[in-house]
């Protein structure tokens, strides 16, 4: 039976529902630790979000309905791109200047976005692969 929903927009719907998670824990994150150790704590909360994308789209897959590797990863490409525009479009609405936003993603800078970033547009397919082989727990349909 085919889906009343279309693919593209089933992606977007688990990438909203992913944001929303990950602006809920850097809230979380302003809202219980000083802003001294703010910089440090983006740092480690980036390994904490990989965490969010992995567990939300590993509960997610059955629905987003992915069959292929090339399926997964361009799920995987949508999210990347939706999000830098979401990140940067929010942090020029919060008033920071370019070099601000540009920061968290250079890594000599110590900013690791780049490496959420890579393991988001990644996840799709590693969580495809995982669900898909033999015994594993979840399989995927």
């Amino acid at each position: 039976m085919p889906s009343a929903i279309p693919a593209l927009l089933r992606a977007i719907l688990v990438w909203a529902l992913i944001m929303l998670c990950e602006s809920a824990h850097g809230a979380l994150r302003r809202l219980l630790f000083d802003a001294d150790v703010l910089f440090a704590l983006r740092q480690v909360s980036v390994g904490v979000g990989v965490l969010i994308v992995f567990a939300l789209t590993w509960v997610c897959l059955p629905w987003l309905r992915l069959r292929s590797a090339g399926g997964a990863l361009a799920v995987g490409g949508v999210w990347v791109v939706l999000t830098l525009a979401f990140e940067f479009a929010l942090g020029r609405v919060v008033g920071l200047s370019w070099s601000q936003i540009l920061a968290e993603y250079d890594l000599a800078q110590g900013g690791v976005m780049v490496l959420g970033l890579l393991a988001m547009g990644l996840t799709p397919w590693l969580v495809l692969r995982l669900r898909s082989a033999p015994g594993s727990v979840g399989k995927a349909p």
